[in-house]
């Protein structure tokens, strides 16, 4: 499969009834079932919006790392990604203000790791759905040799 030229599009439809769950479905993914998070009253049982956001800056972030170690040539065992968005009120506005990201990075022994560092800090810079975000980011690197 190769990628495709830009611009891409993607569509997502989302569902509800008045109280209850949000199916949130694509062409070809399966149905997430989303809801308020606890912090905003809500069951705290399912996937929010906030979440996902939280979620999307370190699947992103992992997908650009995989794909720069790649062109990079550079082998790895395992990237842990924790990542916490802050949410704030600014001047009456709720918004993300900042996303950060610890990555662990797993390589072993043959494999330099200023160079697994560089790549890390590659992989922040170059994240689309960071650069798409006006919350700051900020990454603390780990790279561990086993």
């Amino acid at each position: 499969m190769s990628a495709q030229k830009l611009p891409h599009q993607y569509q997502i439809v989302a569902n509800a009834q008045q109280d209850g769950d949000i199916d949130l479905a694509g062409e070809g993914i399966p149905t997430l079932k989303t809801n308020a998070p606890a912090q905003f009253g809500g069951p705290g049982d399912q996937w929010s919006p906030e979440d996902l956001l939280v979620g999307s800056v370190a699947d992103c972030f992992i997908l650009t790392f995989r794909a720069i170690a790649r062109a990079s040539k550079l082998d790895w065992v395992n990237l842990e990604c924790v990542t916490e968005g802050t949410l704030e009120r600014i001047e009456r506005v709720t918004q993300f203000t900042s996303f950060n990201i610890q990555a662990k990075l797993t390589v072993n022994s043959d494999i330099d790791p200023e160079k697994a560092l560089k790549l890390l800090e590659k992989a922040e810079s170059n994240c689309l759905i960071t650069n798409s975000l006006k919350a700051s980011t900020h990454l603390q690197t780990e790279v561990v040799v086993q």
